[in-house]
């Protein structure tokens, strides 16, 4: 399968990428825990339940499920995987689609954070996902997928936490994107040019949502310089815990004769928004490594992709993005497909960077970062 991502985890010398949307049956994907949209009951029904039953050993499966006994709208249990490549089954109970009007949302919310949490807790390094309660409890597609990918999303961007989590679509319906979710695309790409980005990426359909795991370290540039600065001083003297943003408007008032290179043009921002380091570099699909090379200046020339990734991640105004392009000798181009689609989300204040580049994936166009 083809994997939409330059960044990933490194584990035992496998990359790993921790956000993934694949099309397959759940059933057979390798994951430390399965998430089994369940029966209340301890029963099993027709559809994704059914399957992971059939594959695990639906006798040895049903009768570790009747230990549990019956489990609530929202809520969650664990039994072995069995026969499934996986250690865990999380079941949790989806709710039945009403309209929207009885707090079905809320409850959806509610499956994938508590599934997550416990294979947190359980010390799962991987994950498989269902779109939870959109079969026979018919919860729309388009909904859960936004669902799904804001809670997965956030709980990735936690500082502690590194699991790989897969969303996992058994049919390309899923990846049907109404007009709710990302907006009015058809407004300056055709419909058909929609469709057949759809054809021809659903053949090996996988999605990768990259965000990197953050520590609380200080940033690798700030450590090199203290490093060089303790070594040119002599023995070791008691020093100032390090403030990043003190640091930020060091590298900017340097040499602050020469012209406003994009480095400078970025920490300005930085600076001016009062944003610290890894809020900017995580909302603008930026490694922290590739982060620190352009605020130390070991970077001359970003590629545009990540110059318009901080452009949604800094949320820029048009003017500003422009700007920051002309920071590094870029520009907008009015007939490039991805740089039309960029300055719509910006237009519309649309600044989420997994959404963006969910967009950016269909339409068949290279997604923003590094």
């Amino acid at each position: 399968m083809r994997i939409i991502s330059d960044k990933a985890y490194i584990r035992e010398g496998r990359i790993t990428v921790p956000f993934q949307i694949i099309r397959n049956d759940i059933a057979k994907v390798k994951a430390d825990a399965i998430v089994n949209s369940a029966n209340p009951e301890p029963t099993y029904a027709a559809g994704t339940d059914s399957a992971i039953y059939e594959a695990a050993g639906a006798d040895e499966l049903l009768k570790e499920r009747k230990k549990i006994g019956r489990i609530q709208c929202g809520e969650i249990a664990v039994t072995p995987a069995f026969k499934l490549k996986a250690k865990y089954i999380i079941h949790t109970v989806g709710p039945t689609w009403n309209g929207g009007n009885d707090g079905e949302l809320d409850t959806l919310r509610s499956c994938y954070k508590k599934s997550l949490e416990k294979a947190y807790e359980l010390g799962c390094e991987s994950v498989a996902f269902p779109l939870i309660a959109t079969g026979v409890y018919g919860f729309p597609k388009d909904e859960a997928l936004r669902i799904a990918m804001s809670e997965i999303s956030g709980f990735l961007l936690r500082e502690d936490v590194n699991m790989t989590v897969k969303l996992v679509v058994f049919d390309d319906k899923a990846f049907r994107l109404s007009r709710n979710l990302f907006f009015q695309v058809e407004s300056f790409i055709s419909d058909e040019e929609v469709l057949e980005a759809h054809r021809e990426e659903y053949g090996v359909p996988e999605i990768a949502f990259n965000r990197e795991r953050i520590s609380n370290r200080r940033m690798l540039g700030a450590d090199l310089v203290a490093d060089r600065r303790r070594k040119e001083s002599g023995p070791a003297t008691a020093r100032k815990p390090f403030n990043e943003r003190t640091f930020n408007k060091g590298l900017y008032m340097s040499d602050s004769k020469e012209e406003l290179s994009f480095q400078k043009h970025l920490l300005k921002l930085i600076i001016e928004k009062d944003l610290d380091n890894s809020v900017v570099y995580k909302r603008s699909n930026v490694s922290k490594g590739a982060f620190s090379k352009i605020l130390c200046g070991d970077t001359k020339k970003p590629q545009k992709k990540t110059v318009l990734g901080f452009c949604i991640g800094l949320k820029l105004g048009l003017n500003e993005a422009e700007e920051l392009l002309a920071s590094a000798d870029m520009a907008f181009n009015p007939y490039d497909k991805r740089d039309k689609l960029v300055i719509q989300c910006i237009t519309h204040g649309q600044y989420n960077i997994d959404e963006v580049n969910a967009m950016l994936y269909v339409c068949g166009q290279p997604l923003l970062g590094n």
